[in-house]
């Protein structure tokens, strides 16, 4: 009997990026939901994290070598060319366009507004993300008593900053804030939550003009984080168009979401917000508040059981439920 995957020990999967939040998020989104489509066929994988620092140096998990290595973000590419030499068995994703380092990875999962066109590369709609209705579930539970103080209906308003292509100027902020004024007047409750992206005088403005109201929550910063739970206790998600993660995150929810706009030209990324309109998820915010129901995106699962396939295809010729081949 050849012996698969599915009876060895628990592999382990390296997530490995520069540590920075959104980036690792898309690695660590689709190391979980191989973990949670394994689970589900009565196999495991234990996941740990791999931080390329600035000057170059790397924090490595303790938990043993890779069987799986999931990268993203620049600092993650020429890490995988060290890395394919001393785990010669281990499984090689990457998140993103790797530019031209195509053949270090055995498979890249692309952004289809990317239109990276290769054997190895799945293409999908935005990146993979974290959102699982476990998640969801954790981060409402964690927040329960927060989110029913505020009175139903509730909208999350995420709002990012500057981007390559999009500006938070003094004009978009005045929109925002008149926009959050607009719906509280129809006597929607408000979520609000800013990224480190987001400008210190917008930040001021926010503060002044909504921490003391009593149908707002406006998470400052400090103390746990309450993104997953403003997801699941919204009945709309509005986010800034320049925060393609966010719109995405937001579109796997199958809460109605609305693209907030900011200046600047969406360049590629124009293909994204279409790709959301058309599958149902996302409409552009026009005043008019309107419900609507799709299918939560679910890219990153899809994704997910393609790795899993091409990885399990590669590492042992059986089939994964553990019989002789």
């Amino acid at each position: 009997m050849v012996e698969t995957l599915a009876q060895s020990p628990a592999p382990i999967c390296w997530v490995v990026s520069d540590g920075r939040r959104g980036i690792e998020n898309q690695a660590l989104g689709l190391a979980e939901a191989v973990q949670a489509q394994l689970a589900a066929r009565g196999s495991a994988i234990r996941i740990g994290r791999a931080v390329v620092h600035k000057d170059g140096s790397v924090a490595l998990p303790d938990c043993g070598p890779p069987d799986l290595w999931i990268g993203c973000g620049r600092a993650a590419i020429p890490l995988a060319a060290r890395h394919r030499r001393t785990f010669a068995n281990c499984f090689f994703a990457y998140v993103q366009d790797p530019r031209s380092h195509y053949g270090d990875f055995d498979l890249i999962l692309a952004p289809a507004h990317d239109r990276l066109t290769r054997p190895n590369a799945l293409s999908m709609i935005g990146s993979p993300n974290r959102i699982s209705d476990a998640l969801l579930d954790e981060g409402r539970a964690a927040f329960s008593a927060q989110i029913d103080a505020l009175p139903g209906p509730r909208a999350a308003v995420l709002i990012g900053g500057d981007s390559k292509r999009f500006r938070l100027t003094p004009r978009i902020a005045d929109y925002l804030i008149a926009r959050l004024q607009d719906l509280l007047a129809r006597d929607i409750s408000l979520m609000i939550t800013a990224s480190r992206r987001t400008p210190k005088a917008l930040r001021d403005r926010l503060t002044e003009a909504f921490a003391s109201h009593d149908r707002v929550w406006l998470f400052d910063g400090e103390g746990e984080n309450p993104y997953f739970a403003f997801l699941a206790g919204a009945d709309w998600i509005f986010v800034t168009e320049e925060s393609t993660n966010m719109l995405v995150e937001a579109s796997a929810t199958g809460k109605p979401v609305y693209a907030l706009p900011m200046e600047g030209s969406a360049g590629k990324f124009a293909r994204l917000h279409a790709a959301l309109e058309g599958y149902g998820a996302m409409r552009p915010w026009l005043g008019k508040l309107a419900r609507w129901t799709y299918t939560p995106l679910a890219e990153t699962q899809r994704a997910a059981s393609v790795l899993i396939d091409r990885w399990y295809a590669e590492a042992a010729p059986t089939a994964l439920d553990g019989e002789a081949a």
